[in-house]
């Protein structure tokens, strides 16, 4: 066997010419997938200027130097890419979505808190988006509760001075404006953290709404991040 069975390393040959190269190769890889953390699991293509070290996962359809690794982890050593597949119970943490993973049934399983071996999982992850702030009474996020997700609460951060006539403000959603808080700051720095007595599950795509107290708002931006429960399905 030349190889390792688990990591594909090289092994020392007897009598071999140059250990130093194939023992640097090992360890090189060693230090790509050990502690494993992956820029990306989406990007097709290899950024123009890597750093040393830096792995991705592979999606389908991997183009230019990537080309025929799908679903291999590449890590960029020595000034080019080299190559390993991930096995069943590998973990990484996925730089750009800030989310731990799993590669589980062929794929990187991003949030799992428990899975089953059919493929049901619950998921816990926190979305968190920028609001820019509309001018009038209320405001309304861009970004959603996704359909079918389970809110435990919302929690946010104001970044940017929220300006207008406004005494205090209200964070929630339609018909129920305070859901998730009242009485808010409108100063950089001011907090919000809405737990709810009671999970609620939205069954369609609902925004956050914001709502001026006393006034209206004219502007300023907040950080919110929802904490959420999904699950999904079994496969067949």
């Amino acid at each position: 066997m030349d190889n390792s069975p688990r990591l594909n390393l090289p092994y020392l040959a007897p009598a071999q010419a140059q250990k130093h190269v194939t023992v640097n190769e090992a360890l090189a890889r060693l230090d790509g997938v050990v502690h494993l953390a992956l820029q990306s699991l989406t990007d097709t293509s290899p950024p123009a200027l890597p750093d040393e070290g830096d792995s991705y996962g592979l999606p389908v359809g991997a183009t230019n130097e990537w080309a025929g690794n799908d679903g291999y982890v590449a890590t960029f050593m020595n000034g080019g890419w080299v190559y390993a597949n991930p096995s069943t119970g590998w973990r990484a943490y996925v730089i750009d979505q800030a989310s731990e993973a799993r590669f589980l049934n062929d794929d990187w399983q991003l949030n799992n808190v428990v899975r089953s071996e059919s493929g049901a999982a619950s998921k816990m992850r926190i979305l968190e988006f920028d609001h820019v702030i509309d001018p009038g009474n209320s405001s309304q996020t861009s970004v959603n509760i996704p359909a079918g997700a389970m809110v435990f609460g919302a929690t946010g951060i104001v970044v940017q001075d929220i300006t207008g006539a406004l005494g205090d403000w209200s964070l929630g959603i339609n018909g129920s404006p305070t859901q998730f808080g009242s009485g808010l700051g409108t100063g950089n720095g001011s907090w919000i953290r809405g737990m709810l007595g009671s999970p609620t599950t939205y069954y369609s795509a609902t925004p956050l709404v914001l709502t001026a107290n006393g006034g209206d708002f004219a502007g300023g931006i907040v950080r919110l991040s929802l904490h959420i429960l999904e699950i999904d399905y079994p496969a067949i």
